[in-house]
């Protein structure tokens, strides 16, 4: 089995190229960052007190790339600017982590995959044998944010956008619970100049080199 993870902050692109590795690769593509954003759509509303009893009748899955919540797919109202700020809190519970890092490993038992988050080169997957971190410039990273945004006709602020991705970048680099960060061992790529395919080329290159 092959196992590639990568991490990275918001808007780095992650996700575009882990599903252009996914299909180039012909492995399994595995977004945790859509498992913390779909248990945030589901706890939003209700009483931290309850949040343990709600997350353990809770489930998810993913059925090509979309996401499951409780059987329904929630693949678009996931990207929301709302679920967008609050998932980070909602991150740092650790009951929250714990249940999906568990969830997230057995996953990567069964099959190949490609795996994408802010702790899976650490945390998650931290022996695996190919670990990237991808990032780019905020402001890069913020305008990518408000391209998809419009790209599905939905409102988007480029100021807010750019301010919430700084706030979230402190966020989830100084939590203690799995801060984002760059490993000893793990490979950074700055995705600035490159698109998708460009940075998926890349990274497949450096797989092939055994620069990793």
């Amino acid at each position: 089995m092959i196992h590639i993870a990568i991490d990275g902050p918001a808007g780095s692109g992650k996700s575009t190229v882990a599903k252009i590795l996914s299909r180039k690769l012909n492995i399994s593509y595995i977004d945790t960052g859509a498992m913390y954003r779909a248990v945030t759509l589901k706890l939003k509303d209700f009483d931290p007190k309850d949040f343990n009893r709600i997350l353990s009748e809770t489930s998810i899955d993913f059925i090509g790339q979309d996401i499951f919540l409780d059987g329904k797919n929630v693949s678009s109202e996931i990207r929301s600017e709302e679920i967008s700020r609050l998932t980070s809190d909602f991150s740092k519970i650790d009951f929250i982590r714990e249940k999906l890092v568990d969830l997230q490993r057995k996953i990567a038992e069964k099959k190949s995959c490609v795996m994408e988050g802010r702790d899976i080169t650490t945390v998650v997957l931290p022996h695996a044998k190919y670990k990237f971190f991808l990032s780019a410039a905020p402001e890069v990273r913020a305008k990518r944010r408000y391209d998809q945004l419009l790209e599905k006709n939905m409102l988007a602020d480029y100021n807010k956008i750019l301010e919430d991705l700084k706030k979230r970048d402190e966020n989830d680099m100084n939590r203690k619970n799995s801060p984002l960060k760059v490993g000893d061992d793990v490979t950074f790529i700055d995705s600035s100049d490159l698109n998708g395919e460009e940075t998926a080329d890349l990274i497949i290159s450096k797989i092939g080199e055994g620069h990793v």
